[in-house]
This record gives structure tokens, sequence and C-alpha cells, in this order.
């Protein structure tokens, strides 16, 4: 009768409970449906939320595909390797406990002999248990670094493939720290993914084994509550999943937007440290340390949020968790003991047997109570999984359409790195979109209709009718025609901002075209060199030959002594045996001066020999004799003169003229060097002289004043 009666209450005290976990779900998914069928549209340029949804799987596994490059590869070795070691785990546990179990029944009974053989059993035990507790950090951490690697080398290969690197940060500014998505974030998803993979499949795992364990040492024993205590406590465990999920606050929009904000911090402190020359010049170190300390700021009001959202979660976690299980789980171990047709009465061996089955049971449940608990917590962690795989996938969605040639430029950027009113551009034409499309105030803007024509050709640069349009979407010349031939060396000059180097990057390639054709050698055929040459890390060697190293060169037929003859040219050849050699290495950007960094530049010019050079103020500190050798060596040597120049001395160099009015107007024409280099005197000397005449009209002004007479030139410039 009093086991019946037992029966009956925890029936009654099951039913209640699974009724409440199927009406708190029914509730969490009404609510659910509601918010999103009444959910406003948010504006194309605010953050997406940050959900465990279709899409979150999808770019997971989108994700995993490249994290495993195939069926038998590395990767998949490590995962089969692990996921053994966390079924052994397994097995191992179930061993304990019932270990455990033998070990107080041997206590109870009061037999020593059983009792030290159940210990040695434990110690010898000891060992195995350890290592494979080891072995399953040593393999995480394995398969984590094996994730990271595989999503470095993607990642590598589609930012130096086709200028992404360059793309990504001056024709498109969704990613605005491309340096922290490709270490900070996929560290954290490479992390994330294996400890997250550890801490579900074995708590599944162990809620399985640990489950059906336990029930069949309900039945060994003559109990009926085994399979009830089971029903009871997953019906338990899952009334919790569901008030937790319904409760839980979005960690994985909330850990996404304290990444961006650290990458925004740490974006800031690269750019102080790359131009702390020019902030020490212009003493804007109080501007900068604004800067840093506002973009901290941000840091750390997002951290104290993720902390307040923490603190009251986890405290109805852990109430759930530890008092409420606490609670159920003394009337699930109760159970199959109450409820035990065998081994009834009072004597020694009946007591062991129920010591026994109560402890092993306690064990069990404990063991399922744990993996319950890494269960439930582990959505915390899924959801900020969540958020570093939405920045990892934008991040290669990114590099893919930026590759594709598809960019988007927004039209302001806050100070906390909180873009604005987005703009989308392509090259199949040049357009603006604002940020919200139903705004009428701001529809979109198409600038251009139609996509440029790119062909390629072995000798020649032709455009016709091609826009020069800059990142930021302004025209700066309308359409622009003209062709250039070997031999045609072309002087390039006008005010500042009105094009010049704007039609280099877009000869080399790094600009798209938004209208006309263009006509243009192979990129290997064209050598751009800059105002500020790149001086690369590596050998003095290396500097000569950049991009090339040590091996190209060699298999170019080129040796040392043709590099001399090249810095001859130049005239850097002391610079070889001042620095030691051709394989010392330094720093070479702050051990060269400035004209030599140009020079250096400009031997690279010889090593290369390509047809056409883009020369863009080049040798703007060398000396103007040095520079007029350098100039007819490459003449000397067959290279067509593309310059950008400010200089008159480099007018003889050249055949034609491509001049700006800074207005959006042009002219080329043949450059007469003579004729236009007298009209320069001319025009120098008439400055000379106009600049004394305000002067000389104050001094005869004070000389009137002083006589208390006129005169008829004031009155005529009145």
């Amino acid at each position: 009768m009093e086991c019946e009666r037992l029966r009956t209450s925890f029936r009654t005290i099951w039913q209640i409970t699974a009724v409440a976990a199927v009406g708190t779900t029914l509730i969490y998914f009404l609510r659910r449906r509601r918010r999103k069928n009444g959910q406003v549209k948010l504006e194309s340029n605010k953050t997406k939320a940050i959900l465990v949804n279709k899409e979150f799987f999808k770019e997971l596994i989108d994700i995993l595909r490249i994290c495993f490059p195939g069926y038998f590869s590395r990767e998949t070795l490590l995962l089969v390797l692990h996921s053994v070691s966390l079924v052994l785990r397994t097995f191992l546990s179930i061993f304990v406990a019932q270990l455990d179990g033998y070990i107080v029944k041997s206590i109870v009974e009061r037999n020593p002999r059983r009792f030290v053989y159940n210990m040695i059993r434990l110690v010898l035990f000891a060992f195995p248990a350890t290592f494979v507790n080891s072995l399953l950090r040593y393999l995480e951490s394995k398969l984590a670094l094996a994730f990271r690697t595989q999503l470095v080398k993607h990642a590598y290969n589609l930012y130096f493939s086709d200028e992404v690197y360059f793309k990504v940060g001056n024709l498109d500014n969704r990613l605005l720290n491309a340096d922290h998505s490709m270490t900070e974030d996929l560290k954290n998803f490479s992390e994330s993914v294996a400890h997250i993979y550890s801490h579900v499949s074995k708590p599944l795992l162990d809620l399985c084994m640990m489950g059906s364990a336990f029930v069949r040492l309900a039945y060994k024993n003559g109990g009926g509550g085994g399979k009830n205590s089971l029903l009871f406590a997953v019906s338990i465990t899952f009334l919790t999943g569901v008030i937790l999920k319904t409760i839980s606050p979005p960690f994985g929009k909330l850990v996404a937007e304290e990444a961006r904000r650290y990458g925004y911090l740490r974006s800031i402190h690269s750019r102080v440290i790359a131009n702390a020359e020019e902030i020490a010049f212009y003493k804007g170190h109080q501007t900068e340390h604004s800067l840093l300390w506002q973009s901290f700021l941000s840091l750390r009001d997002q951290m104290e949020k993720i902390f307040k959202s923490r603190l009251w979660y986890i405290s109805i976690e852990q109430f759930l968790m530890k008092y409420s299980w606490s609670c159920a789980g003394q009337v699930i171990l109760a159970l199959p003991i109450l409820l035990s047709l065998t081994g009834e009465g009072d004597g020694a061996e009946a007591v062991g047997q129920r010591t026994r089955m109560y402890t092993t049971a306690k064990n069990y449940l404990i063991n399922g109570g744990d993996a319950a608990e890494r269960l439930m917590t582990s959505y915390k962690e899924i959801v900020e999984l969540a958020g570093y795989t939405s920045r990892v996938s934008d991040m290669f969605k990114i590099f893919n359409e930026v590759k594709n040639g598809n960019y988007v430029m927004t039209n302001a950027v806050s100070k906390n790195g909180t873009s604005q009113d987005g703009s989308s551009v392509s090259d199949s034409g040049v357009g603006g979109e604002s940020g919200d499309s139903e705004n009428e105030e701001n529809p979109p803007i198409k600038l251009l209709s139609g996509g440029g024509v790119v062909t390629e050709s072995e000798d020649r640069i032709f455009l016709k009718d091609v826009p020069i349009v800059t990142p930021n979407l302004d025209i700066v010349v309308s359409k622009l025609s003209l062709e250039v031939k070997p031999g045609m060396h072309l002087l390039i000059t006008g005010p500042n901002g009105c094009g010049k180097s704007s039609l280099f990057r877009i000869l080399g390639g790094l600009w798209p075209i938004y209208g006309g054709s263009l006509v243009r050698p192979h990129i290997s055929k064209l050598f751009y060199i800059p105002q500020r040459p790149y001086m690369s890390i590596g050998s003095l060697r290396d500097q000569v030959i950049y991009p090339d190293n040590q091996e190209t060169m060699l298999a170019k037929g080129i040796t040392d002594e043709d590099l001399e003859n090249i810095l001859d040219i130049v005239h850097l050849k002391y610079i070889v045996k001042r620095e030691g050699g051709w394989d010392a290495l330094s720093d070479w950007k702050d051990v060269l001066s400035g004209g030599e960094k140009q020079r250096m530049g400009m031997a690279r010019l010889f090593y290369y020999r390509p047809k056409f050079a883009l020369l863009d103020e080049c040798t703007s500190a060398v000396s103007i004799d040095a520079e007029a050798s350098i100039y007819q060596a490459a003449k000397h040597y067959g290279i067509t003169l593309l310059t950008i120049t400010h200089r008159p001395s480099l007018w003889k160099f050249h055949s034609h003229i491509l001049q700006f009015d800074g207005q959006g107007g042009w002219r080329f024409e043949e450059l007469k060097t003579s004729a236009r280099l007298s009209l320069h005197e001319e025009k120098q000397k008439l400055e000379v002289q106009l600049a004394g005449v305000p002067k000389m009209q104050h001094r005869l002004s004070e000389l009137c004043s002083l006589l208390g007479e006129t005169s008829v030139l004031l009155s005529e410039s009145l």
C-alpha cells in the first residue's frame, strides 16, 4: 500500500511537471511568432540581429566546410580521435560511479578486504582516467588550432587575391578592421566551435549513457520507478531549458558588438603608431588621446552591459540548476529505493545493497545533472558562437564581393566606428543607395549608367570617355580620352585633387571604371612608383627586387653584380658597402633617407624594365642632376614614362602633356618644351614684379599723407 501511494503521488507530480513544460513551450513559441510577425523592418544600415536560427546554421556549415577540406583530412582525424576520447571518458565515468557504490557498500558491511580491493581498483583506474582528461583538453586545443589554420589560410588567399587587401579598405568600408577580423575573430571562432563541440556532444552522450544506466540499475533491483524517475528528470530539464531560453539576453549580438568596438580601438592604436611622426609635429597628442579614450570608454560600456546581462541571467540559471534540481534530485534518488521490491529487511546485506544502489544512483544523477547543466549553459556559448560566426561569415562575404567587383561605401563613419547612410556601388555603374530604402528624401542616386570595358593590349594605353570617379563617388573628370604609345612620354600636371594620381590608380587596376573603354597592357608591363616608396621587411637585396625574392631573381638570370650596376644608375652604389653587403638586414624605412628611398624605388624600375612606368612625384627629394640622369637612363632602356611632377626640369624628357584644370576639364597635346619653358620664365618674372606692386602702392599712399597731396595713380587704382 505504501509503495502504491508513492507511485500514485509521483505519477501526479510527473504529470503536473509535464503539463507545465508543454505549456511553457507553447507560450514561448507563441510569443516568438508574435514578435516575429510584429517586428518592424529595420534599415539596411542597422546592425543585424545575432540569432540562433536557420541563417546561423547555414553560415556555420559554410565555415565548417572550410575547416574540413576533405573527409580524410587532418582535421577529420582530430575530430574522430576527440569523439572517441569523449566516448571513452563517459564509460570511465560510469565505471567510477559503480565502483564508488561498491566502496560504500564495503564500508557499510564492514568488509575490510573488499574495501581494500576496491580502493586498489580505484587507484589503478586513476592513471588512464587522468590521461584521458588531459587528452581531451589537448585534442580540443589541437582541433581549434587546426580550424584556425584552415580559416586563416582561406582568409589570406582571399585577402591577397585581385588586390582585395587594397579594395577592402579603399573602395569598400563595410569591414572597418580587416586585421582584427583575420586575427581575433578567427581565433575566437575556432576556439569557440571546438569548445562547444566538447561541451555539447559530451553532455548529450553522458545524459544518454547515465540515463540508461540509471534505468538498468532501478530494474535490476526490482524497482518500478526508474523509468518514471528518468521521465521526471527529462521534464524538469526541458522545463528549465525553455525558461532559460525565454529569458536569455541576446549574447550573440552583445559579443559581436564588443568584438567590433575592440577592433575599432585596435585600429585607432595602429593609426597612432603609423602616423606618430606627423602627430608629434602637429602636437596632436591631445586629440589622439581623446579619440583613444572615447573608443576605450565605448568598449568599456559594452563590456559592462554584458556583465550586467550575465549577472541576473546567471542568478536565475543557478537557482534553477542548483537548488531546483537538487530538490528534484532527492525525489529521483529516493524513488528507486522506496519503490524497490527486493532487498527488503534491515540486515547488513540488505542495508549494504540499498546503500550501494543509492550511492551509484547518486553518482549517475550527479554526472547526468552536470551534463544537463553544461547543455543549459552551452546555449549561452552557442549564442556567442553565433556572434563570431556572423562576423567571420560577413568577412568572407565582403572579401568575395570585393573580389568580384561589388563595393559598398558608407557616407559617414562615426567616431566609435558606427557606419551611417550606406551607399552601394559596383563595377556595372556608379550608384548611391540610401541606408533607409523607405526614406523618400534620400532616394537611390545613379551617377552613371553602364559599366566600363577593360581590355589588354601589348603596346598602348588607350582611354575613351573614361570617367575618373573616387571611392567616395566624387566625379573628378566626367570623360577622359587619350592614347599613349611606346615612346610617347607623357607629362601630367594640374592642381591638387584634380585626378592625376587617380588616373594612375585606374591604369593600375586599383580603381574600377564606371564608363567608357580602357585599353591597357598587362599589369606586369606597368610599374608604379609613388612619392613614398614602400620599404619591405628583408635584406638590402630585397629592397631592390621587391616584390621578387632571391630565388626568383636568380631564375631570371640576374646576379648581385647586375644589381650593383642598377644602383650605380640611380647613384646608390655606395649604399651596399655602407650597410654591410646585400644580405644586411635593417629597418629600411628608417635607415634610408627620403632621397635614398626614392632612388631605391627607381632602382626597382630598372630591375623590372616594364614597357610603361607610372611615376608619381617619385623624385621630388632627389637632386636635379641625379634626377636628370635617371630619367635619361629610363628613356635609354625603352621605358615609356608617364610622370606626375611640378619640376620644370623634367619637361624636356617628355613629348606630350596632359593638363588638368581642377574643374573637371583637361587638355592633351604635344609638349613643346622650349616654348613652355619660356612661358614659365615669363610667368615667374611677372610674379616677382607684381609682388612688389602692393608695397609700392602702400608707400606712395604714406608719402601723399605726409605731404598732404594726392596722386593720380592712386585715384586710378581706386
